[in-house]
């Protein structure tokens, strides 16, 4: 990583400019972790598996930003191949279930033995070790051995799912990304690479962090909807309006509380320190938010510091002021997407090309890497070219 002309070609494609990656083909997670390096600069190079289907891939945000190669790992030509891709490597990605890329012949031991610096970086949802390491999982089964499925949802109901952003985005692929970094910046000390062992269970458990303090500190109860940032307490929670619509209410400091109280018209009011109180609040609030079609009650709280905001749907929000201002959603040939994120002030990040077919670029990607028998793993049927 590194060399001649660094400093220009990192300000003008990202932080992670000369960054290599090689990115063994996954879902989730492991895309969502390589389409962030790749947002920042760094080259990836996708592998996909033979007969890997290309549909629409401009479509594929995920995957955006990088080439493709398709290698036939049960090839031994073609695993020779990816250890020789591997050794002029900066990071390896891989989310196999434990044990699959050594049977495989390129697990950590095989690829740092022949490139000491290389960062071997692992997703999986319960860890490389653990009675469920080798089971098949999903977000929602993660998040609900973490204890996080059980705190979210109503008082009395049913845990709600927050989609798989907590699971596979938030304690997987950023999980993933930021252990990449961290093991990157202790390599420019020791020079040395190491493995880095992602597990979706571990990253949420992180992000559960304030919950656990607030429960040591004896300010949250182990139920759902009773606390005060999980919709126990009225004023931080939503609440439908006059058009079927919804506003969410983060009032939480003092300030913040009497601006709502203002913007309702509301006065004489119960004691909000008082926890028997709080039902006969939320029947306030609700009765005062029906009144109001949502745009309406945006227009009331707008600019004001009550932290009330209308619930937007995806849609909406790709064309909210303020995030259209800040260029958070971006349109490439009609397709709504994140812009890449973090913002840099001296090396920005830029929005990538889109996703490639599947072994679009086999042969190039390839003969770029410094593998000059490209052509000839194609012919042997190590490698396709798309």
């Amino acid at each position: 990583m590194g060399g001649p002309g660094e400093g220009g070609e990192r300000a003008a494609r990202g932080p992670l400019a000369g960054l290599r990656v090689i990115e063994l083909a996954g879902i989730g997670p492991g895309p969502f972790c390589a389409m962030m390096l790749a947002d920042q600069g760094a080259t990836v190079l996708r592998i996909d598996r033979p007969a890997a289907g290309a549909g629409r891939p401009e479509l594929e945000l995920l995957n955006r930003g990088r080439q493709s190669a398709v290698l036939d790992l049960k090839n031994p030509l073609a695993v020779d191949a990816l250890l020789r891709l591997a050794d002029t490597a900066d990071v390896l990605l891989e989310g196999l279930r434990p044990g699959v890329a050594e049977r495989l012949g390129v697990g950590p031991d095989v690829c740092l033995g022949r490139n000491p610096r290389l960062i071997y970086a692992r997703m999986t949802g319960w860890g490389q070790h653990g009675p469920l390491a080798t089971t098949a999982g999903h977000d929602i089964g993660y998040i609900a051995r973490t204890g996080a499925l059980h705190a979210i949802g109503r008082a009395g109901g049913p845990p709600q799912l927050p989609i798989n952003l907590l699971g596979d985005f938030g304690g997987g692929g950023m999980l993933m990304a930021y252990g990449i970094c961290a093991a990157l910046v202790e390599r420019a000390g020791s020079g040395r690479g190491q493995v880095v062992d992602a597990a979706i269970v571990d990253g949420v458990a992180s992000l559960l962090a304030m919950p656990w303090m607030l429960m040591a500190l004896g300010f949250w109860r182990d139920e759902r909807g009773v606390n005060l940032l999980d919709g126990g307490a009225p004023w931080y929670d939503v609440y439908q309006t006059a058009d079927g619509r919804w506003m969410a209410v983060g009032a939480l400091e003092p300030a913040f509380y009497t601006a709502l109280l203002a913007g309702l018209g509301l006065s004489d009011v119960p004691d909000r320190d008082d926890p028997a109180s709080w039902p006969e609040l939320r029947a306030l609030f609700t009765a005062r938010f029906k009144e109001r079609s949502r745009d309406e009650w945006a227009a009331v709280f707008a600019g004001g510091d009550a932290c009330v905001e209308p619930v937007l749907s995806l849609v909406e929000a790709a064309h909210d002021p303020h995030l259209v201002a800040r260029g958070t959603y971006v349109s490439r040939d009609g397709v709504i997407q994140p812009a890449p994120s973090p913002r840099f002030s001296r090396t920005p990040g830029r929005l990538p090309e889109p996703a490639a077919a599947p072994g679009q670029h086999t042969i190039a990607a390839l003969t770029e890497w410094g593998l000059a028998d490209a052509e000839a793993l194609v012919t042997s049927g190590a490698a396709v070219q798309a």
